[in-house]
Order: structure tokens, then sequence, then C-alpha cells
């Protein structure tokens, strides 16, 4: 039985008489280039075997288009969406997400999660008010991260077990759950992990903490 050791000797030697033999055949100059490609090819289809089951299972590239979920992003950013981690566990409030418009499932937009399945949302007086096992009387979300844009479009909608409510962060140039209704999770794509460019705007994507910014209850 051959060892570790000698199978990486055998190895090496096959590849040296398999170089050897090229060049005897094609010449120093197109044998040297010819084994270049060669491991140019090997290069690539190791790179592809790793690349390619994390570009369609993994995460995915996504352009923001429009102004939609400014502040928080902007038109033209570069964001990678984690498309495994809703396989495991449920979306939460306040992640932003990327998911198929509903009504053109060849489009995708990118909003926040505001509403849970069993919720009831409404958006009155500019505040969204949120009610739910946990929250009987409804509670104010304090949502520091529309930089106290008003929230228009008054809107009152009970959330089934598999549909999310959606907002984007900019409220008055945002086409959303106000809209187009609740969404359903199996048209979620995934959420946002981090923005990659510009570069000086790189960063993970850090939700927000309701549970400490849950103001005051709805009488």
């Amino acid at each position: 039985m051959k060892s570790k050791k000698q199978e990486e000797e055998n190895e090496d030697s096959e590849l040296q008489e398999a170089s050897s033999a090229m060049i005897r055949i094609f010449g120093t100059t197109l044998g040297g280039i010819l084994l270049f490609a060669i491991e140019i090819v090997q290069i690539v289809v190791i790179a592809a075997a790793i690349i390619i089951p994390v570009r369609f299972f993994l995460v995915q590239p996504f352009y923001v288009r429009g102004a939609s979920m400014e502040p928080s992003y902007y038109d033209r950013e570069y964001l990678l969406i984690d498309e495994i981690s809703y396989r495991f566990a449920e979306p939460h409030r306040g992640d932003v997400i990327v998911f198929r418009y509903p009504r053109d499932t060849s489009e995708f937009f990118i909003k926040r999660i505001i509403g849970l399945p069993g919720d009831t949302v409404d958006v009155k007086g500019g505040k969204v008010i949120v009610t739910n096992e946990e929250n009987a009387a409804g509670v104010i979300l304090e949502e520091e991260y529309t930089d106290h844009i008003v929230t228009t479009n008054d809107t009152h909608v009970k959330l089934n077990p598999d549909e999310y409510f959606l907002l984007g962060d900019n409220r008055s140039a945002s086409l959303d759950s106000r809209s187009f209704g609740p969404v359903k999770k199996e048209y979620i794509v995934g959420k946002v992990w981090l923005r990659g460019l510009p570069i000086s705007e790189f960063s993970m994507f850090e939700g927000p903490v309701y549970d400490e910014i849950v103001s005051e209850q709805i009488n």
C-alpha cells in the first residue's frame, strides 16, 4: 500500500512527464504557452466551482434603483443580498429585504419589513402603529431610519400567517404595501447583508432594535 507521500511523488512525476511530452511535441515556446493555458483553465474551473454556488444559492448582487430607501440606501448603490438565512429562520421586523414585485414578478423591489405575520398594521396621523398578541393595545414604531419623514396614506391591514407589510424608508417616494398590499413570503428573495459600493459607504446591515425604541401605548 502506497503512502500519501509516495502518491504525491507519483503525481508530481506524472505531471512532469506530461509537461515534458507536450514540450517535445509542440516545442519549447508553444508547449509552454499550452501549459500556461491549461493552468488558467484549471484555475477558472476551480473558481467557478466555488463562485457559482455562492452566487446562485447564498448571496446575490443587487443595485438600488430610485430613492425609496433613502436615507438608508441611495440610488445605484451596490448591495449583497443574503439568500440563505430565511431558509432557516423567519424574517424580523426592521430587516431590509429584496423581493419580487407581486404584480410583476420580473421586477425586484427593496423595502423594510414593518409588519410580521399575524400583526395588524395601521398607518394614521403620520405614524405606523402595530398591534399583535404582545402589544394588544398597539404601539407606535419610532422609526429613526426614516429621518422623521411623515408616513402618509392611511392604511389598515391584518396580516395573514404568510404575509409581511413592507415600507420604503423614504415614505414620500416609495411604492410599497400601502399601495400593493402585503407581500407573501414566497416572493422574498433575501435580506440585505452588506453594501459593497461605493467603497466609502461599505458597511454591514444592522437592523433596528424595536424593543428599545417602541414608544407610547395607544389608548
